[in-house]
């Protein structure tokens, strides 16, 4: 966000939260502007959900805006879409990552298609809330990265944060939108770190990428869970005398690449990184569409660091599987050996 966005002296109010703290900030500002806005899930509602994000709001709103739902995902999303047909803005969540695949046939076969297969007549205003990525010690089913599926379906809005600034605003801005929209909450960052977040600011467009940290020599391009391994990447990096650029892709679709292409244009170089497993991730993608449209700038190969290509592990060696900053590193040394 520019400096003058934020000068808003007179009602300029900060306050130092964690992205747990700030989602559920945000899904508070939302009920409270619009009573149409409904939010429902398993545990949502008088425990707060499984990593409190919705802690409180039931209390605040009551059980007919805030509804602790049965355990069968399929059922909630279904349901969703009918209060959506009728004019409301469910938020649903999905308790973790691996369940949502009861819910799978609902998302893939209604929510992304409805507004498509009535010509534009309905909306299909909803979002659906998913914990993702690992670093939790978790059991299986509990640590998926399935975003992939969900960007490669047409109708689909698939967003992600990594901090809790953008948590605040972009769950706000995924309910005002018209369109369905999968949010992507990296789980580990719930209570991980602490920032300032102004919430008289403007925020950054929803769809849009964003340059997190500039560099000259080589292009980070990653999302989520990743952009904190990222920026520790480049920390250590710059330690030795290297600038690598870190770009937070936000939205993985729409994919806003324009500042990619920017940045690799004048590095030469690119490197993309998500928890999710390489094969036919959203790397592949990024990596394909760098290579078509910077293809005279590259110096080297776009390489992509993720996930084995296993099941997610048990948790006892999961660090062992998730992308860390001397495998981000190690490819930035195979980019400069080209």
């Amino acid at each position: 966000m520019s400096e003058q966005l934020l000068e808003r002296p007179a009602e300029r109010v900060v306050e130092r939260v964690t992205l747990a703290k700030a989602l559920n900030a945000g899904l508070r500002r939302a009920m409270e502007a619009d009573d149409k806005v409904l939010v429902m899930g398993e545990d949502v509602g008088k425990l707060g959900g499984v990593f409190r994000i919705t802690d409180g709001l039931q209390k605040d709103f009551g059980e007919d805006r805030v509804i602790d739902s049965p355990l069968a995902e399929s059922g909630i999303v279904g349901t969703a879409v009918g209060l959506a047909l009728r004019g409301y803005r469910p938020v649903v969540e999905i308790q973790f990552d691996g369940f949502v695949y009861p819910a799978y046939d609902q998302i893939v076969c209604q929510v992304a298609k409805m507004r498509y297969r009535s010509g534009g007549n309905l909306t299909m205003p909803m979002v659906i809330r998913i914990p993702y990525g690992g670093g939790i010690g978790a059991v299986e089913h509990h640590s998926e990265s399935p975003e992939a599926q969900f960007a490669h379906t047409p109708g689909l809005k698939v967003v992600t944060c990594s901090n809790p600034v953008d948590g605040y605003w972009m769950i706000q801005q995924a309910i005002a939108s018209d369109d369905p929209v999968i949010f992507l909450e990296p789980k580990r960052q719930y209570h991980a770190d602490k920032v300032d977040l102004d919430t008289s600011a403007t925020p950054d467009p929803l769809f849009a990428s964003r340059v997190v940290r500039s560099g000259s020599d080589a292009t980070l391009v990653t999302y989520g869970p990743q952009v904190k391994v990222a920026l520790a990447a480049a920390e250590a990096a710059a330690a030795e005398g290297r600038s690598l650029e870190v770009i937070d892709l936000r939205t993985l679709s729409p994919l806003d690449l324009g500042p990619v292409y920017d940045s690799v244009r004048r590095t030469g170089r690119a490197v993309v990184t998500h928890e999710a497993h390489v094969n036919l991730g959203m790397g592949a993608e990024i990596a394909a569409r760098i290579s078509e449209e910077c293809f005279y700038s590259l110096e080297a190969p776009v390489l992509r660091v993720g996930g084995y290509d296993t099941p997610y592990p048990a948790s006892r060696i999961e660090e062992e599987f998730l992308p860390d900053l001397d495998r981000v590193l190690d490819a930035v040394d195979r980019s400069f050996d080209h």
